[in-house]
């Protein structure tokens, strides 16, 4: 079973001359359960994809479905509460709350969705990642590792459906990054959710259990595999 595809998927900007076709006309699907890395070189439009599959940026023409069901039919306030709770995105740049502690930024998006925190599947998932010793510390006393590590908890603690990774270890030396690449795939697995990793480290993306790549904003023929 598919938990996302993508039909005729294009974002241009610009006209005329100055037309830019960063996404152009992709066709993927990704199923349930399975980790697949997406590569290409800067300016491929691999993380322009990324954005709109999920709901971060809206296509200049195409679909996108997740679960079954087109987000960009959605309206702002609807797309923000489903990404909310079906996505979860890890940044290169992490994203965390400087005057929050590694509990308060894993556990924002949960009261953001006015939730219930589940104490002991944040504290299961922090032993996971190895950081619940670091729970009340702040992000600036954090490694750049355990930084990103607390980002991963973050987009694992809303239970979504499918984990969306730009670029993850952009910012971490190889061994940290093969480490947390590694952390993100067990993860993942054993709490039965899909992760689409986009890289432009061919190391790290064979760890995936597919390829894709892409060239110019198209899926290379014969390349996803």
């Amino acid at each position: 079973m598919n938990i996302l595809d993508t039909k005729s998927l294009k974002k241009h900007y610009g006209k005329g001359e100055n037309l830019v076709k960063a996404v152009d006309g992709v066709d993927l699907s990704i199923e349930e359960g399975k980790f697949v890395a997406i590569v290409g070189s800067s300016g491929s439009g691999k993380s322009t994809l990324l954005h709109m599959m999920g709901g971060l940026d809206r296509p200049t023409e195409g679909k996108v479905y997740i679960d079954g069901k087109d987000i960009h039919s959605m309206n702002d306030e609807s797309l923000a509460i489903f990404r909310r709770r079906k996505v979860g995105f890890v940044f290169q740049s992490y994203n965390l709350i400087p005057v929050l502690n590694v509990w308060e930024n894993i556990t924002l998006p949960i009261e953001f969705d006015l939730k219930i925190v589940d104490k002991e599947f944040i504290k299961e998932l922090m032993k996971t990642l190895n950081i619940y010793d670091k729970k009340s510390a702040l992000p600036n006393q954090l490694s750049g590792g355990q930084q990103q590590r607390v980002a991963i908890a973050r987009a694992l603690a809303t239970r979504p459906a499918i984990i969306l990774a730009d670029e993850p270890t952009g910012n971490l030396d190889s061994k940290t990054s093969l480490e947390v690449v590694n952390l993100l795939k067990q993860s993942v697995r054993k709490y039965h959710q899909t992760l689409v990793m986009i890289t432009h480290d061919e190391k790290l993306a064979q760890m995936a259990d597919r390829i894709v790549r892409i060239e110019d904003g198209k899926i290379k023929v014969g390349e996803s595999c």
